[in-house]
């Protein structure tokens, strides 16, 4: 059987790719696991220092497989719980805030180190819920972008709560939750949803995740430890924030590899993070 999402680490970049070409990368029940899967396998590796995500095939992710739950609208099932494979299962949740549906996208916000989502063909319902969960999206300016939940009579539940409110305004985010509209890689720019654009988005995602790692690792998780955690916290949570993390990377081995590479005009060398 094809491995549905494969992982390759080279230098310290974690090449992450969604690998159902032939449906556009849509999310079956198994495609659910292997994404998450593949996020928590990075989540406690110390020598990965950024991860790149991406879908094989024509598209980054269609959305929803709406063909491998064909038990959706059975009440029963959806009611109590069931398999993580099922559609009832996918509403499931442990003790961890996200469910099952929800970790897909939201695992790669958990991640310490930096996610970059490259973007081509479509990225549509959940499958743009799982790019909005990487910090930084780089996408084809041909590429179609939609919350398309509203299509099929659904509200979006992949963690876009706490994605899109970081990306645009709510009244943007109300414009495109309520009507579904499909959004070019250009107009997904335009409202802030798409970081920056390139014909070639992995690529460009693979040339900013090596510039990425090749910076201070324990300053890179700190970075986003600190922007994540503070960006709604109260200004006492930030500054005190700010102000532990700078106090904990002060003197540190990569911080001294930091300002001496820049002296003597040299490519660091970097420990991985202890």
């Amino acid at each position: 059987m094809t491995e549905l999402v494969t992982t390759e680490i080279i230098d310290g970049v974690a090449d992450v790719r969604l690998n159902r070409a032939d449906k556009y990368n849509a999310l079956s029940g198994d495609m659910f696991k292997a994404i998450i899967a593949a996020g928590e396998a990075l989540a406690d590796r110390r020598d990965v220092r950024a991860v790149v995500l991406s879908g094989n095939g024509p598209g980054f992710c269609a959305g929803l497989d709406f063909a491998s739950f064909q038990g959706m609208s059975d009440s029963d099932n959806t009611s109590s719980g069931g398999d993580s494979g099922s559609a009832g299962g996918l509403l499931t949740r442990d003790d961890r805030p996200e469910n099952f549906a929800q970790r897909p996208a939201y695992i790669w916000r958990k991640l310490p180190v930096p996610v970059i989502a490259a973007v081509h063909g479509v990225a549509y319902g959940g499958g743009c819920q799982v790019a909005l969960g990487a910090d930084i999206r780089i996408a084809r300016p041909d590429a179609k972008m939609s919350i398309m939940e509203i299509k099929w009579g659904l509200v979006p539940d992949m963690s876009l709560t706490q994605t899109l409110r970081d990306i645009v305004p709510l009244d943007v985010a109300k414009e495109l939750t309520f009507t579904g509209r499909v959004l070019t890689g250009v107009e997904a720019q335009e409202l802030g949803l798409v970081t920056r654009l390139d014909d070639n988005p992995l690529e460009a995602a693979l040339a900013l995740a090596r510039e990425i790692a090749s910076k201070s690792p324990d300053a890179i998780r700190a970075g986003k430890l600190l922007l994540d955690s503070a960006w709604h916290a109260d200004e006492r949570t930030g500054l005190e924030l700010e102000s532990s993390l700078q106090t904990a990377l002060i003197g540190k081995p990569n911080q001294i590899e930091s300002i001496k590479a820049n002296f003597e005009k040299r490519a660091p060398k970097f420990n991985d993070p202890s």
